[in-house]
């Protein structure tokens, strides 16, 4: 299995950190914040690629409104095979949302070898 590690505090330059973000790209808190200090996320940007990060909006209602951005993750990651994607519990902080409503969303991705997954997402699939 790729599990992304609990703390994630370097990257190897092909690795990019994958959090919860809010549309507004208000990088605050949880790791929004690392992302904005550490990984090269933008202020201002919610959504995509920026520096060595991967925003995935989580702030903008319920967990159906978070379905459209992972799965446009999924997608870019699978363009992308040469980076390796370190997905965080995303949804899982300040959002409120639980591993169990957010795992689901990520379905798709244990087939991709360039995701890495959060273990209690592998967990959550039985793995």
């Amino acid at each position: 299995m790729r599990i992304t590690p609990d703390c994630v505090t370097t990257l190897h330059p092909d690795e990019i950190f994958v959090f919860g973000s809010n549309l507004a790209g208000m990088h605050a808190g949880g790791a929004a914040r690392l992302a904005l200090q550490w990984f090269g996320a933008v202020w201002g940007q919610g959504v995509g690629l920026q520096g060595q990060s991967y925003a995935i909006p989580t702030m903008q209602g319920g967990v159906e409104t978070i379905r459209p951005y992972v799965d446009e993750f999924i997608a870019f990651a699978r363009q992308h095979p040469q980076l390796k994607f370190l997905v965080t519990e995303i949804g899982c902080g300040i959002a409120g949302f639980s591993p169990e409503e957010i795992a689901p969303l990520f379905a798709a991705a244990r087939d991709v070898e360039n995701i890495s997954l959060p273990r209690r997402f592998w967990m959550l699939f039985g793995c």
